[in-house]
């Protein structure tokens, strides 16, 4: 399930322009064609968010997948049929323009297109969901270094084998995402990332890769591989990828995603998800 991004590594990451940009510019950038690449770093203190898209008639079953299984895939907008605008988190952008790169899937066959402008359809619902992302800003501020961020490539995600909840035609096992922690900052890490429950919140796993079906850590399933390094720890959080895996055991007529590491980047901020414990 290899993915048509390659990591371009750089000991500098995400340049300070793009981590300063607002999200319109940002946008703007993306629908423009100047933008391709993962959006992790970009336009810091700002939410990102996955991407689902289905015709009218699938969506229900889709809502209640996320409902029944919010860890992986905490809802946080779902638009009318056909509007393209994410109002509530990111008013006058094109969901159809305003992402780095989609995915399409029709039944077994999935195509990446830059945008949906020939596509689009009335019936078609668009669903924002939370991305790790989000945290990311605040484990840099507080000393935890965010490998792919400081690569500039994508985060490394693996498929599971913990099982989702199914809802209708939707189902299959939880995507999470890794990044290395050095062992003495794993609790850290994992209390940071629990005041943000709308966006995955604390880890699923940390250590052994094994014991939640990842046999080959240098081998993600979505994303790019990053190094671990000595005295480093792989923790793993639940993934807004997840959906990906429950639309190809669902094989819809059409359905489309971000592409992975990909994401819609909204007006939002990060501090409006933060939670007290």
């Amino acid at each position: 399930m290899s993915e048509p991004f390659v990591c371009t590594t750089s000991s500098q990451g995400v340049s300070t322009e793009m981590r300063n940009l607002s999200p319109a510019q940002f946008r703007r950038q993306v629908r423009n064609g100047a933008w391709d690449k993962p959006t992790a770093g970009c336009c810091s203190g700002h939410i990102q968010l996955n991407l689902v898209i289905l015709p009218e008639a699938e969506a229900k079953h889709f809502k209640e997948f996320c409902s029944l299984n919010p860890k992986p895939c905490p809802l946080i907008e779902t638009t009318d049929p056909g509007q393209t605008e994410a109002k509530e988190l990111a008013p006058g952008s094109d969901l159809r323009t305003d992402i780095p790169g989609y995915k399409l899937f029709r039944r077994d066959n999935i195509d990446f297109l830059k945008n949906l402008t020939e596509i689009w359809r009335d019936d078609f619902v668009s669903f924002l969901i939370g991305c790790s992302f989000t945290f990311e800003n605040a484990l840099i501020q507080n000393g935890i270094q965010v490998r792919h961020i400081d690569m500039n490539c994508n985060v490394p995600m693996y498929i599971t084998n913990i099982p989702c909840k199914s809802a209708g035609p939707f189902h299959g096992n939880m995507v999470v995402s890794m990044r290395p922690i050095p062992r003495q900052m794993v609790h850290k890490a994992e209390e940071i990332t629990g005041h943000y429950p709308d966006v995955h919140g604390a880890p699923v796993h940390f250590g052994d890769p094994h014991k939640i079906g990842i046999n080959n850590i240098d081998q993600p399933d979505f994303g790019d591989r990053v190094p671990i390094y000595p005295g480093e720890v792989p923790v793993f959080w639940a993934c807004g990828v997840t959906p990906q895996v429950a639309l190809m055991n669902a094989r819809p007529e059409i359905a489309v995603t971000h592409a992975p590491g990909l994401m819609f980047v909204s007006d939002a901020r990060d501090e409006d998800f933060y939670q007290p414990l």
